[in-house]
């Protein structure tokens, strides 16, 4: 067994030894990293075709071994890919500025659409407050309600911006963006640019200065900034890991989207996205032959030499789907849109496209990443029961031989990963959010692939109070059932049914289906939605306020904020009931003590709409949303622990 490791622990002394003289932005260090990456890949993979497959007989080993050869192959292609475009990244933070146009009323117009549909008032309230209150000179907001909600026009001229609805839904938030973009063409001062909002972001106040900076660029079609909450996802919530693990996007809006941006393919998401009107105009507006009509707008914009760039600042805030479910369906709507595209004539493939061939390869990059790897995913469940259970060898080789080759690649890949990730990559957590989502990715796969067109946008529900714990039943006792047929599998071959030769090629099996029992058990445990009591994120703190009471003033030490309330750390605490005035955000604010503590109290600003707007502008204007700079495995290993045996 040492002589296979040894291979392994080898390559892991030379990455410690290696990666402290590189440099995380520099193309030269992160191409070597891809390149060892690859030779190790392509050792692993001729080792694979040539010495592990069955003999080609019609046998049960030949029927479930090639084609399940076939998958690896492609997903380590995709590996392949991601390591090609994960090879280079740039900072656009230098070249965004902030100059005369924040304050000069003749600066470039801009629209600013809230795209809305179902979503409650305090969330629309803290979008609309956040977006009438940006230091732009020349702007104006719209309300796009698709509810056609009385309530909600009157929300919008309370607060200062424009409200705009329209008799039907045709088309979901396509078609409600086609209509204000008609709109507010027809107005006397049409926009240079709009900006997307959805429903549940807020946007900084130099959101729009620092992404039309960036639009002097004649050849600058879109601007696309990353996308960040203010609340845990339901994976963090429901592993308990909120402090130790970023949400899911992380990787994706940190990491991949600049190496994207530096190949020249990066894309438009949506939200938090600043766009050239006329380049929206002669594209015909926001294509609707698919449900994620954003990435396509970037493809349609390139066809007339318009490109999409990367600003990786924080300048908006969002919801995370609170929820399971919808999480889930709001990744199975972002692979069914994808497919879509790659049917269509914007695809990969297609003859009538215009598209380079690095566009068209980040194309295929993303189909893979939607159906090889979680296809993989799932069959690297099965395969190990049918050896265990039926003898079944679709892999024809023992652990010892497989750690020889496959253990120099897995670590050093893994540990570039990690390194290129600033640790926003673990490969387990990486196998914990694909497989809980992959009986959803897997239908999107089929159904867009299989019928294009016809399919209504589902919109992801945010918002909402989840003050108790929920199963999600359906995919319980689906990942249940497959941890149960994984434990049964290892109790039948190594006591029921114990022999010889699995204890040879059985070694394999065995660490393999541990290994899935082990991924099995966590997904099963995010199944079990854990309760939210709080309906606003509230924030630690640690930092000293002015506090006024009964006309003396005093400093009092602020231990928690949000934008409805706040806890303060006081030796003498005021009584139950009265009222004090903080300095916070900038200002005093009237709060009533709602509870006492054993340090201090705890207060709830007056809801005066005054205090709210000036509350929810500073709150998001502000440091208060968690930020990751590394992720470690052992903290996240403890809080797993702690959440399995808890």
């Amino acid at each position: 067994m040492m002589a296979a490791l040894t291979p392994g622990l080898i390559v892991l002394g030379a990455f410690m030894a290696i990666v402290p003289l590189l440099r995380r932005d520099s193309t030269m260090a992160r191409s070597f990293l891809a390149i060892v990456s690859l030779v190790f890949l392509l050792r692993y993979l001729y080792w694979r075709m040539t010495a592990t497959l069955p003999p080609p007989h019609l046998t049960a080993d030949t029927v479930i071994g090639y084609p399940f050869m076939l998958l690896e192959v492609t997903s380590l292609v995709a590996v392949a890919l991601s390591l090609l475009f994960l090879s280079r990244t740039i900072d656009r933070t230098g070249a965004a500025r902030i100059d005369g146009r924040a304050t000069d009323p003749h600066a470039p117009p801009i629209d600013v659409f809230i795209c809305t549909y179902n979503e409650e008032r305090s969330i629309l309230e803290r979008t609309i407050i956040g977006a009438t209150g940006m230091e732009y000179g020349n702007y104006r907001v719209w309300v796009l309600d698709d509810g056609r909600r009385p309530w909600l026009r009157r929300l919008a001229g309370e607060l200062g911006c424009e409200y705009l609805t329209r008799p039907d839904n045709r088309h979901a938030k396509a078609g409600n963006i086609n209509h204000a973009l008609a709109h507010v063409g027809e107005l006397p001062q049409p926009p240079a640019f709009v900006a997307i909002l959805d429903a549940d972001f807020v946007p900084r106040p130099d959101f729009l200065a620092r992404t039309v900076s960036l639009m002097d660029d004649a050849s600058v079609g879109v601007v696309q900034t990353p996308q960040h909450f203010v609340n845990p996802d339901p994976i963090q919530t429901n592993l308990a890991a909120t402090d130790v693990w970023p949400d899911e996007q992380r990787f994706f809006f940190d990491i991949l989207l600049p190496a994207k941006d530096a190949w020249g393919v990066a894309f438009c998401c949506g939200t938090s996205s600043l766009i050239r009107y006329p380049g929206l105009m002669r594209i015909g507006g926001f294509p609707t032959d698919s449900v994620t009509e954003d990435y396509l707008v970037t493809l349609r914009l390139k066809e007339y030499g318009l490109n999409t760039v990367y600003l990786n600042e924080r300048l908006t805030i969002g919801l995370a789907p609170e929820g399971l479910k919808e999480y889930i369906t709001q990744r199975a709507r972002w692979c069914l849109g994808f497919m879509q595209i790659v049917r269509g004539r914007s695809g990969p493939f297609s003859r009538n496209s215009k598209l380079s061939f690095v566009d068209r390869l980040s194309l295929i990059d993303s189909f893979m990443g939607w159906s090889v790897v979680y296809a993989s995913k799932v069959a690297g469940l099965i395969v190990p029961w049918l050896f265990l259970l039926f003898g079944i060898k679709a892999v024809q080789a023992d652990l010892i031989e497989l750690l020889r080759f496959f253990l120099p690649f897995y670590v050093w890949h893994s540990l570039s990963m990690a390194w290129l990730s600033r640790g926003r990559s673990l490969a387990m957590m990486t196998d914990v959010s694909q497989l809980i989502a992959a009986p959803a990715i897997l239908k999107a796969v089929a159904t867009g692939l299989s019928k294009p067109q016809g399919h209504k946008f589902k919109v992801t529900a945010k918002g909402g109070d989840r003050d108790r714990r929920f199963v999600e039943w359906p995919l319980l006792r689906l990942y249940g059932s497959a941890l149960l047929i994984t434990l049964a599998a290892i109790g039948y071959a190594f006591i029921l049914h114990l022999r010889g030769e699995n204890i040879a090629y059985g070694g394999l099996a065995l660490a393999w289906s541990l290994y899935n029992a082990l991924i099995l058990t966590v997904v099963c445990f995010v199944c079990i939605e854990q309760p939210r009591k709080r309906k606003a994120e509230r924030f630690d703190r640690n930092e000293p306020i002015l506090l006024r009471h009964d006309g003396k003033s005093h400093l009092a030490r602020l231990a928690d904020i949000s934008i409805t309330g706040a806890r303060l750390i006081d030796p003498d605490p005021p009584a139950l009931g009265s009222t004090v005035e903080c300095r916070i955000y900038g200002r005093s604010i009237a709060a009533t003590v709602v509870r006492r503590t054993t340090d201090g109290f705890a207060v709830r600003f007056e809801e005066g709409m005054d205090t709210r707007v000036h509350a929810i502008r500073a709150f998001y204007a502000g440091e208060y949303v968690r930020a990751y700079r590394g992720v470690r495995a052992l903290p996240v290993g403890k809080a797993l622990l702690m959440r399995l045996f808890g």
